[in-house]
Parts: C-alpha cells; sequence; structure tokens
C-alpha cells in the first residue's frame, strides 16, 4: 500500500516544494489549500508530470470537519504515513499595541488550533496504541519563535512559539506509539508571505547573505519524514542562514 503524505498550505511556497519533493521520493501527496485552487492543481500537475501521484483537497485547517473530510480522503489513496503541519497566515505587520483583537484571534486559529486539530487526528489515524502502523509529523514553527518579530509580528511568533511548545510536548505522548514529531523553524524564504521590499530591506542581516528558497526548507522537512531520521525525536531544526 502507497504510504501517504498530508501536506496543509500545499499549493505555495515551502509547502508546494515539501510536496514536490515528496512525490519524488515515492509518497503519495495530498495537499490541503484553503482557497487558491488553481495554484494547487498547477502543483498537482508539476507532480504528476514527473512522475509522481497527488491530489488536492480544500480544507480549512482550523476547521474540525474539514480535517476528518480530508483525512478520510488520503486514506483512500493508501496508508497515512507523514503529516507537515505547514499551513499558517503571518498578518500584520502592525505593532501590538495598534492589534486588533479578531485579527490575534485569527491568527491563533489558523497557526495554533489548526496545528492541533490535524496533529491530533494523524495521531489517531496512525498511533501504534490505536491500531495504526506509525508515522512522521513535522510542525512549521518560525524563526520569529527566538526573536520576536518586535514591531511587526509579535502575535505571530506568539503562535508559533506554541507550535514549538506543542510539538515537544505532542513528541514525547507518542514517542513509544511509533510516531515521530519534530519542527523546523524556517527564517527569511523567497514566498508569498514575504513581500520583496521586506526581504530587501532583511536581507542584508543574514549572515549566509541570501535570503531561502523553500527547496532549502522542504529538504529539511523531507529528512525529518524519511527513515534517515528514525532517532530523530522531538527537535526543533532553524533553518534561516544563520539569523
Amino acid at each position: 500500500m502507497d504510504k501517504v503524505l498530508i501536506v496543509t498550505g500545499g499549493s505555495r511556497g515551502i509547502g508546494a516544494a515539501v510536496a514536490r519533493g515528496a512525490a519524488a521520493q515515492g509518497w503519495t501527496v495530498v495537499l490541503a489549500y484553503l482557497a487558491r485552487a488553481e495554484q494547487a492543481e498547477a502543483v498537482v500537475r508539476d507532480i504528476a508530470a514527473a512522475g509522481g501521484h497527488a491530489v488536492a483537497v480544500q480544507a480549512d485547517v482550523a476547521r474540525e470537519d474539514d480535517v476528518a473530510r480530508l483525512f478520510d480522503a488520503a486514506a483512500r489513496h493508501g496508508r497515512i504515513a507523514g503529516l507537515v503541519n505547514n499551513a499558517g497566515i503571518n498578518g500584520g505587520p502592525v505593532r501590538m499595541a495598534d492589534l486588533a483583537p479578531a485579527e490575534f484571534g485569527a491568527i491563533f486559529a489558523t497557526n495554533v488550533t489548526g496545528v492541533f486539530l490535524w496533529a491530533a487526528e494523524a495521531v489517531r489515524r496512525m498511533s501504534t496504541a490505536r491500531g495504526g502502523q506509525g508515522g512522521a509529523i513535522v510542525n512549521i514553527g518560525s524563526v520569529a519563535v527566538r526573536l520576536g518579530a518586535a514591531g511587526e509580528r509579535v502575535h505571530y511568533a506568539a503562535a508559533k512559539a506554541a507550535v514549538v511548545a506543542m510539538s515537544h510536548g505532542l513528541a514525547l505522548e507518542v514517542a513509544r506509539e511509533g510516531i515521530r514529531v519534530n519542527c523546523v523553524n524556517p527564517g527569511l524564504f523567497a514566498t508569498e508571505m514575504n513581500p520583496a521590499d521586506r526581504l530587501a530591506r532583511l536581507t542584508p542581516i543574514i549572515p549566509i547573505g541570501r535570503v531561502g528558497a523553500p527547496e532549502e526548507a522542504a529538504n529539511v522537512i523531507l529528512f525529518l519524514l524519511s527513515d534517515a531520521a528514525s532517532y530523530v525525536v522531538g527537535t526543533e531544526i532553524t533553518v534561516s542562514g544563520g539569523r
């Protein structure tokens, strides 16, 4: 039976790079997207053209019903063995004192509640204590957890800090149930989440001297999903060019 990888936010950026890379390694990939159907289908076409297997399914990561529906759809393609919790929004930029409570709530709904819902469902499906065959979960944090994102996205940094803490705790809960949980903290990457002016402003302070390409984060995520990382549990890996 094919191994299935679910990638949330798989229509663009790092999620799309993970989907393409995983398919090239033999995974059947199920991309979850919220609104960018054309972009998601373009990733599916790219994967098919390269000889891989992928499908795109619309889902809101913060809706419990959507999570169960997508996992059911994914299970029809094989054994669910991996999850990449990549979907997220960054809001702002805005100073914390000027932040609307509704925007704060929206950030946490997608970036924290979303990760909780998908990781919990993955555990229910993959845990050997619940009849599953194990697997791997990679949650996406951010270097903002350490830097704080002052003056721009403190709310985003706070949400990602919750993801990092959740990753550590969940890793310890399920390590003996055949599931490895780890977290990747990307830095500044050339994706739609970072407009050109922000990339230009921050690039000079990156020690390596450039922003990252989505594939450079995807390579680390794919390693954590692989058997090569069989003894890697509860780890944070920062992918930030030294920042």
